[in-house]
């Protein structure tokens, strides 16, 4: 990833409500969720959440399809997975060990079996 490609998700994730709504959106992947239901789950007027929306796939942290007349968002994991990797690319100056309590403090959400509230 890029430091331009990066300032954009960060830049995405800059505004409170964006980032809400991709952490509710998260939680719902790989189902995805409704517009509108993030909508009213953050209590935010549809036609603003629908901006909010658009800026997170144009930073390619969600994506949309239409399911019948409901527009599912889910989160594109590739793309998360991009951005945490370069914000930890360079840790403890290649020593490994030093970054295995980030490692750790990842792991019980994203191992199989996890529980959902483990993070």
């Amino acid at each position: 990833m890029d430091m331009n490609s990066a300032t954009e998700i960060f830049a995405a994730l800059s505004q409170p409500t964006r980032l809400a709504a991709f952490r509710l959106i998260m939680r719902h992947t790989p189902k995805g969720l409704p517009a509108g239901d993030v909508a009213r789950q953050l209590d935010v007027p549809q036609n603003t959440m629908s901006s909010h929306l658009a800026a997170l796939t144009r930073a390619g942290l969600v994506s949309a399809e239409r399911v019948g007349r409901n527009i599912l968002y889910r989160a594109e994991l590739d793309r998360v997975r991009e951005i945490t990797s370069f914000l930890v690319n360079d840790c403890c100056g290649g020593r490994p060990e030093l970054c295995e309590p980030l490692v750790a403090e990842f792991t019980p959400c994203c191992s199989p079996g996890a529980s959902q509230n483990a993070c």
